[in-house]
């Protein structure tokens, strides 16, 4: 498949990045075929040392070299190569060798030399950057040595980093690309429960999900708060970030559906985010009938829309579309950072839950820290997030506070 095969150009590492049975295992063990025969099973081939490496001896052996997808498998019987186990490597009839390398075991890569490299899961490795740093400086022999990584994404340093060398290329492929070597049922069963959340798209659709470095969210509680939505709420709210411009290279304007349950005292009361329904590039009018829209597919007792940029223009707009919508235009007072802080702590607390397809509104929760949002563009989804939950949950609680005032 397109992603198994080695990139043109000149590249020093190249990453292949995909879900869980994407064939990452049979696209390294055939470059490494590809570097050590020649025309012949005697002839020499671009590479004669190869290092081997996973994050266990156990697993290079098990997956690596014995696997259904390793190289003993994908070798043909002339050239075959011969594992001695003793000294953990694999001997080709033309004489090149690999061996076996852990990341338990950094320093072993310290002494031995290689013209080419396959590197297996680098991003669950323990030791990854000690190890990392003793392979580049063992890569030496040859003129142009190569490394191949296979590995599904994880949001881990040394991977960020070395995707980001011009050096590095990178294919990658959802578990889907090799539907036709996998197991209906397998598909069926993992896309049942993990679509729509972060651990879908990492494991499933091999995507690389950083959270940035003091995230007010990360993915991990974004990930403990799925959940299926409660059978009933007590009030349903769309907040919206109006965008400013229609140009389809414009911000987006964010709409999200948010409901609460909210019986007993505020410290017991929950809220569910039960659907993102924000859009780019549209016109006043276009976004305006989205966010009504979403009140009217899912009931809910009031729109909520900043009106720092629009004014009441942004009132008007949404009146032309619906003028019996229950409609509440709110100020920012405070940056965006601080707003968003109060419902983080929210999550922080347990008390707020996710449904299905969500995505891409957590990629924006996961950028944005108390310094400010670090992602592309303007976090107008986690915008709507933050006017929805204040208007739910931080807004009745002060009133329920005031002495003689019982909201619901």
């Amino acid at each position: 498949m397109p992603h198994q095969l080695p990139p043109e150009g000149d590249w020093r590492t190249w990453v292949i990045m995909g879900g869980r049975g994407a064939g990452k295992t049979r696209a390294g063990a055939e470059w490494v075929r590809s570097m050590v025969e020649g025309a012949t099973p005697f002839d020499e081939g671009r590479a004669c040392r190869v290092a081997l490496v996973g994050e266990t001896v156990e697993q290079v052996r098990e997956v690596m070299i014995f696997g259904d997808s390793g190289i003993l498998a994908c070798s043909p019987p002339d050239r075959r190569p011969k594992w001695e186990a003793g000294r953990k490597r694999l001997i080709w009839p033309n004489g090149a060798v690999a061996s076996v390398h852990t990341a338990f075991d950094p320093e072993g890569l310290r002494g031995p030399q290689f013209d080419a490299a396959w590197v297996d899961e680098m991003a669950k490795w323990k030791k990854a950057q000690d190890t990392w740093d003793m392979l580049q400086f063992a890569l030496r022999l040859g003129e142009k040595p190569q490394v191949c990584v296979t590995t599904t994404p994880r949001n881990v340093g040394v991977l960020k980093t070395l995707l980001r060398l011009p050096s590095t290329v990178t294919t990658h492929a959802p578990t889907e690309a090799n539907a036709a070597n996998l197991a209906g049922s397998f598909l069926q069963e993992v896309r049942d429960r993990y679509a729509g959340t972060r651990l879908g798209r990492q494991e499933l659709d091999g995507v690389l999900l950083s959270d940035a470095e003091g995230a007010l969210w990360t993915g991990e509680m974004l990930e403990a708060c799925h959940s299926k939505a409660p059978i009933d709420f007590d009030r349903i709210v769309v907040g919206v970030d109006p965008a400013v411009t229609s140009a389809k290279s414009a911000d987006e304007c964010g709409i999200v559906v948010v409901g609460a349950q909210m019986q007993g005292p505020p410290q017991e009361w929950t809220a569910h985010v039960i659907h993102d329904a924000s859009v780019q590039g549209a016109r006043p009018s276009e976004w305006a009938a989205a966010a009504v829209g979403a009140v009217d597919a899912f009931q809910a007792d009031r729109l909520v829309a900043e009106v720092n940029q629009g004014g009441q223009l942004v009132a008007e707009v949404v009146r032309q579309i619906d003028p019996m919508v229950s409609y509440k235009g709110v100020h920012a007072r405070r940056g965006k950072s601080a707003r968003a802080e109060p419902i983080a702590a929210l999550y922080e607390q347990g008390r707020v839950s996710h449904g299905p397809g969500l995505t891409a509104l957590e990629d924006q929760m996961v950028q944005m820290t108390r310094g400010g949002y670090v992602g592309d563009g303007s976090p107008d989804r986690v915008d709507a997030l933050v006017w929805a939950l204040h208007e739910l949950m931080i807004e009745p609680a002060k009133e329920y506070r005031r002495p003689g005032v019982r909201p619901l």
